[in-house]
């Protein structure tokens, strides 16, 4: 295979006061309207968290191998996992993104050469949990793992990193508090809303 997909489900949720990628949304789960989508673009979901947890899902589960180490720990158990040359990887919690989109992500890794294609925002603000990722970078994530990091922005430097320029910031909102799921909610419903919360950009 070329192409994998996976998607983070296992964070905290402590904004949330609940389990966040559980939260019901378009008739499913949040994690399961990511990751149909993801499945769509790459061919496959595989989700990265506890498997009691999510097995239910209809999607393969795999677990973090460093536990308690955040979302960068998440991408280094999917690239330990894969079989794909190209891995797009995606938070659970970004319901805007379309298949469209990460299609064109995913050509665009392709067509890179690099070790990682990582969208990035005008102000420089990059997108490390919407990104596609060389199987290659396990290893050295797991190392930056093991010295103490956890910003996956910082751990990726110097690893052959690409940047993807995008014009598209609405995809990447993402949902942290109850008042942003509400707010998205709303804005499928077609309901009055005022402006979109929770973009990951500053």
């Amino acid at each position: 295979m070329n192409r994998c997909g996976f998607v983070l489900a296992g964070g905290s949720s402590a904004r949330m006061g609940r389990d966040k990628a559980l939260l019901p949304y378009a008739r499913a789960t949040l994690v399961q309207h990511v990751a149909a989508r993801v499945q769509a673009a790459a061919g496959s979901a595989t989700l990265v968290g506890p498997p009691a947890q999510y097995g239910g899902l209809g999607y393969p589960v795999i677990p973090d191998h460093f536990t308690g180490c955040g979302p960068l720990a998440g991408i280094q158990a999917a690239l330990a996992s894969s079989q794909a040359g190209w891995n797009l990887v995606v938070a659970c919690d970004m319901p805007a993104l379309t298949a469209e989109f990460l299609a064109r992500l995913l050509a665009a890794a392709e067509c890179s050469g690099a070790g990682a294609l990582v969208p990035v925002w005008p102000t420089g603000w990059l997108e490390p949990l919407c990104a596609v990722y060389r199987r290659e970078l396990a290893g050295p994530l797991a190392e930056v793992l093991q010295r103490g990091e956890r910003c996956a922005a910082r751990a990726l430097a110097g690893l052959g990193v690409a940047h993807w320029p995008i014009s598209e910031p609405e995809y990447f909102e993402n949902l942290n508090t109850p008042k942003e799921w509400a707010r998205r909610c709303q804005v499928r419903a077609g309901l009055p809303h005022g402006p979109l919360l929770g973009a990951g950009a500053p």
